[in-house]
């Protein structure tokens, strides 16, 4: 058996590395995060012509945009930050500089026809804000042959997600484009708008990937509700309260109706995320106020997630199915969030309430400690290991480090499952310690850095 000792010495060491481990991913709301860009699609006097609002500088530095959440993270960012810091006329010049490669990778088809666009108009604003993204307007055009009927619109994966939308017709096509992904063919004179069922569906994976894997601060919201207590009862209320909040003010700012800075609302997030794992050291269960909080705390998180869709909002003739579809999505990223952690935690509980083998779960544990650290350990190694990240953004090692230390924290509950409250203490407690060193670090960064 463990001493009591050696127990919160590793105990110890496991949430610091935890801590550092995620303080050193990106969170939602850092200087230099990767946003979609957004293009607007007019055919006019036998042109078309394409108006769109990007990042220049993460084009003209050559970041992968589909492999970073964050220019930070890239090989390039010291380049980026010197773009980043020139005046308009500078920048502009850059990029007038740059279109020729850009041309080349943007796809545009008439009637099957490959076309090479020609850029019209660059306008770069002013950095009011170092600390933040800068979008910046470009527009280019292509000449239609006579009788075009359609177009497919696309461009290489290196530049990140698109989203295209068709102006000046009725029933005009709106579609948000994964990396490297191309539309339909889109019929000019209009009527490629989706329906209420497909916009619905389309936006599931939208709202999923907002959470796992670009959703950080969110995900360890979802982990601290689930670190107070795993059973069905207690997990159930918080999150209800939580989604029914989120849902709410999610509604409300897509409409319109609720505005809220990002400067107040993402240091409110992290702020909810210190809260929640500080209230898990100390309580032993759901006191009665915590759903009233977790309540309030959704509300702001709403307000976050209606921030990812203000990115490139919503098709306004199917609004309803594509709110209603995003929120879904957000939820199964919930759900599937809480579910891995349960999965990796269930026999330690198990073991703690004397319902299983000791033997089984520490063989399992052990197993799991050493298949995750190894293939957490190879996702660092070898380039590309399993394709390199987490659905295109998150270094795969970033995701497989927590697992093993949640695993390893289990394997020692499981040892000293002759000690009262075990899981509580070497799992559930150093598990929102970790949790909350990362809330107040990211409450410091949005405040202050």
């Amino acid at each position: 058996m463990i001493g009591s000792f050696q127990v919160i010495a590793r105990v110890c060491l496991a949430w610091v590395m935890s801590s550092a481990l995620w303080l050193s991913a990106p969170s939602s709301a850092l200087a230099h995060e990767v946003l979609p860009a957004i293009a607007d699609m007019t055919q006019s006097e036998g042109q078309l012509t394409f108006d769109l609002s990007a990042n220049l500088e993460s084009f003209v530095a050559g970041i992968d945009l589909a492999e970073v959440a964050d220019t930070n993270e890239a090989p390039q960012a010291a380049t980026y930050d010197e773009l980043h810091a020139l005046p308009p006329a500078e920048l502009d010049t850059a990029f007038r500089e740059f279109w020729p490669q850009m041309a080349e990778r943007i796809t545009i088809k008439v009637d099957g026809t490959a076309l090479t666009p020609t850029l019209t108009a660059v306008e770069v604003p002013e950095v009011e804000n170092p600390e933040l993204v800068r979008t910046s307007e470009i527009q280019f055009t292509v000449d239609l042959p006579p009788g075009a009927e359609s177009v497919v619109v696309g461009w290489d994966r290196a530049f990140g997600t698109l989203v295209i939308r068709q102006m000046g017709v009725d029933a005009p096509y709106d579609g948000y484009l994964e990396a490297g992904a191309q539309t339909p063919p889109i019929t000019l004179a209009g009527g490629d708008q989706a329906g209420p069922w497909q916009t619905f569906v389309n936006y599931i994976p939208v709202g999923f990937d907002h959470i796992v894997p670009l959703g950080l601060d969110h995900i360890l919201f979802v982990l601290g509700l689930f670190f107070l207590s795993t059973k069905m009862g207690p997990l159930l209320w918080q999150i209800s309260a939580f989604t029914l909040a989120h849902t709410i003010t999610l509604a409300l700012a897509a409409l319109g109706y609720v505005s809220v800075p990002g400067s107040i609302v993402e240091p409110l997030i992290a702020a909810s995320i210190v809260f929640v794992a500080v209230e898990n050291i100390f309580a032993r269960g759901l006191s009665p106020w915590r759903p009233v909080v977790i309540f309030g705390f959704g509300l702001l998180h709403g307000l976050g997630f209606a921030s990812v869709l203000g990115e490139f909002g919503l098709p306004p003739g199917s609004f309803v199915p594509a709110l209603i579809g995003f929120n879904i999505g957000v939820e199964l990223g919930q759900l599937a969030v809480v579910a891995v952690a349960f999965l990796i935690v269930r026999e330690a509980i198990r073991v703690d309430m004397g319902r299983n083998e000791a033997g089984l779960a520490t063989g399992l544990y052990g197993v799991g400690t050493l298949v995750a650290g190894a293939l957490a350990v190879a996702a660092f190694m070898v380039p590309g290991f399993l394709g390199g990240d987490l659905m295109g953004e998150i270094p795969l090692w970033n995701f497989f480090v927590p697992l093993t230390l949640l695993a390893f924290l289990c394997l020692l509950s499981v040892l000293n499952r002759d000690q009262l409250d075990a899981y509580r203490r070497i799992v559930a407690v150093p598990a929102s310690v970790a949790i909350a060193i990362v809330g107040a670090y990211w409450f410091v960064e949005r405040v202050f850095l």
